[in-house]
């Protein structure tokens, strides 16, 4: 049996662990555009349960984050229409990094350098366990759906599109 991996403090799991909240830890082999499918596969996962943290802005370049399953996308549209903007869209890289303070491929919604309202895919919520990026490429952590809603003040949106 493999050795557990321990992987060192981030921002995101320093944040959790101040909020008393228990978590798992998930080490996978990185792959650079591989994605939330990619670490669902590595770790034997159903990429329904593996949500993607998202960096948008709406119009006037203001950041929000999304939550959403790994095998969904969002559709901005009804995005955009739920939290009241003209339209959303992704942010670039550079710009994403620069708001979350994480690198893409390992931004965690949580202890992000710039606050930002959070959105949750309703469904997601229903789910008794999901993964989530714990603030670093090949990283996930296991956590309860509803610690969103509690930390992050996430709010239920429906904008999920098949991938």
């Amino acid at each position: 049996m493999a050795k557990k991996e321990r992987v060192s403090e981030t921002p995101a799991t320093a944040f959790l662990r101040a909020q008393g909240v228990a978590f798992t830890e998930h080490p996978y082999e990185y792959l650079e555009h591989g994605g939330a499918l990619h670490s669902a596969s590595e770790l034997g996962l159903d990429p329904f349960s593996v949500v993607k943290t998202l960096i948008m802005q709406d119009q006037d370049a203001k950041p929000l984050v999304v939550l959403m399953h790994g095998n969904r996308k969002v559709s901005t549209k009804n995005l955009a229409r739920q939290i009241g903007a003209k339209s959303v869209e992704p942010c670039t890289p550079e710009v994403a990094n620069r708001h979350s303070g994480y690198l893409v491929g390992g931004t965690s919604p949580f202890a992000t350098r710039r606050s930002m309202p959070v959105f949750i895919e309703e469904t997601i919520l229903a789910l008794p366990r999901i993964v989530i990026n714990g603030g670093r490429r090949g990283y996930l952590i296991g956590i309860t759906p509803q610690v969103c809603v509690q930390c992050l003040d996430a709010k239920t949106v429906q904008c999920a599109l098949a991938e």
